[in-house]
């Protein structure tokens, strides 16, 4: 599974990037390596690029380099929706 399988609020764990060359080299230096936890915050209207949350930057990435991430989907940040706002869980708002 790569974080461009993943919806908006699914927390993953990374386990490797499999991208070549610079572009591989530049999200490992920004904080996609192994074990490392985020989530996707949101994806754009088209789905192309996807704002992810990780070691607590907010990093936007396009898809097709979201596609060399192989991560492990480790649950939902969020609990439900009300109308288009999202809740954390345990709020009651």
């Amino acid at each position: 599974m790569t974080i461009a399988d993943l919806g908006d609020g699914d927390n993953f764990r990374v386990k490797r990037v499999s991208l070549p060359k610079e572009i591989g080299k530049r999200l490992v230096d920004m904080g996609f390596t192994g074990g490392a936890e985020g989530y996707v915050v949101r994806s754009a209207l088209l789905g192309d690029p996807l704002q992810i949350k990780i070691r607590g930057y907010d990093i936007s990435i396009r898809k097709s380099e979201a596609a060399g991430i192989e991560v492990a989907h480790i649950g939902h940040r969020y609990r439900r929706r009300r109308g288009m706002r999202m809740f954390r869980k345990g709020t009651d708002e």
